[in-house]
């Protein structure tokens, strides 16, 4: 049996992003993983300006190897939105931006791409112990910690404090967190790639499209690399199911029938099958931790409620989660109550952005409104600047 300090089980983003923290901060950690990199995650593929803040915290040179690693990206300079009426409005991510001159703000990569330069990121670090193809079936509590085991017993771990963050379908999350399904609070979506898709922003926007037989979700369109186009569909479950959605069919039939869209698709063809996939999302307050645990990303249902990003609040949670371990290892607890910080932490860092999300999400309900909100943007420069702020995350920069 191998024993550690600190163990993380899910190597996403979060998890990544909670053994680089703590490879920073000198304390050694194990990352167990069931995948073997490099392995494909169903995504909407964008990186918010938030993981850029994340990451340059974690590493201030990370941002600078990611974009001289690959060339699997493509920057995104700013969101186009299109109202349930047709009301197009472009929200760059910088006023008056040139894109010769500011400093990237968004990103465009695929989860296989962007997942496999990550965990190659911790593969640099001689403290970090990553172990891939190691499915994690067994959680039992001990008197000072967890111990970890696959199904057969050939990997067996004991650890302090476990760090959870191995997705949406955490097991630990439900039977041993608490953390059940909520139709109200959950969303569903489908994804699909295509490619020679027309009419793309020249300076990569990705697109948002609220139509009225979304609301209050949305179809997206975000470009790629190599002309590929990452097309899919958000809505939350509870309306899935009262609608009784076939999201698949109705992505097909919305890019199809729509005017607009149906000129834009009328020369693309699709990349492989249309993927469908479960998203928690983080519209209402949940405990996210206990005795010697913490979770993180999807797995502790910290996805936006209105966008359905998850990538920037796994990071900043794994980032977290680190600096709460090292303060628990310092002080050699790790009780319920003291880990209790982090559940504050992570509302205080992450809370308004959820709440903003939520009355939004609350607001696409009534397409009325949300063609009302679109028309004050392009009236209201403030409005956009507030708006710009909430999205790129620039509350975060102190959190």
């Amino acid at each position: 049996m191998t024993k550690t300090e600190v163990c993380i089980v899910g190597a996403g983003p979060g998890g990544c992003a909670a053994a680089l923290k703590l490879s920073q901060l000198g304390i050694p950690c194990t990352l167990v993983d069931k995948a073997v990199f490099p392995r494909d995650k169903i995504c909407g593929d964008a990186l918010t300006n938030k993981v850029k803040l994340v990451m340059g915290r974690i590493d201030p040179g990370i941002m600078e190897r990611f974009e001289a690693a690959t060339e699997a990206f493509s920057t995104v300079w700013g969101a186009r939105f299109v109202s349930p009426n047709g009301q197009q409005i472009d929200l760059p991510f910088q006023p008056n931006y040139d894109i010769a001159q500011v400093p990237k703000q968004a990103y465009t990569i695929k989860r296989f791409d962007f997942d496999l330069w990550l965990t190659g990121e911790v593969k640099r670090r001689n403290n970090i112990f990553f172990n891939e193809g190691i499915s994690i079936e067994k959680y039992e509590r001990t008197s000072d910690g967890y111990l970890i085991a696959n199904t057969d017993g050939s990997f067996q771990l004991h650890c302090k404090l476990l760090i959870v963050a191995n997705g949406a379908h955490s097991s630990f999350s439900r039977h041993h967190a608490g953390l059940q399904k909520d139709e109200k609070h959950h969303a569903a979506g489908v994804r699909a790639y295509f490619q020679n898709v027309s009419g793309l922003h020249p300076d990569g926007f990705i697109e948002f499209y609220f139509l009225k037989q979304l609301t209050p979700g949305y179809l997206w369109i975000f470009g790629l690399p190599n002309g590929q186009v990452n097309v899919g569909l958000f809505m939350r479950s509870d309306l899935v199911s009262k609608r009784r959605l076939n999201l698949n069919k109705l992505m097909q039939e919305i890019i199809t029938a729509d005017p607009k869209l149906r000129e834009r698709f009328q020369d693309a063809e699709q990349l492989g099958k249309t993927m469908g996939y479960a998203l928690p999302l983080g519209s209402k307050p949940r405990p996210l931790s206990g005795d010697h645990y913490l979770l993180v990303g999807d797995a502790a249902h910290l996805i936006d409620p209105f966008s359905g990003e998850g990538i920037g609040n796994a990071m900043y949670s794994g980032s977290i989660a680190a600096e709460q371990a090292a303060a628990c290892l310092a002080a050699n607890d790790f009780s319920g109550n003291t880990l209790l910080a982090y559940d504050r932490r992570i509302a205080r860092v992450l809370g308004k952005d959820m709440k903003m999300s939520l009355w939004l999400q609350r607001l696409a309900t009534k397409p009325w409104l949300l063609n009302f909100v679109v028309n004050s943007l392009s009236l209201s420069p403030w409005l956009v600047h507030r708006m710009i702020a909430w999205y790129n995350g620039i509350n975060k920069i102190n959190s």
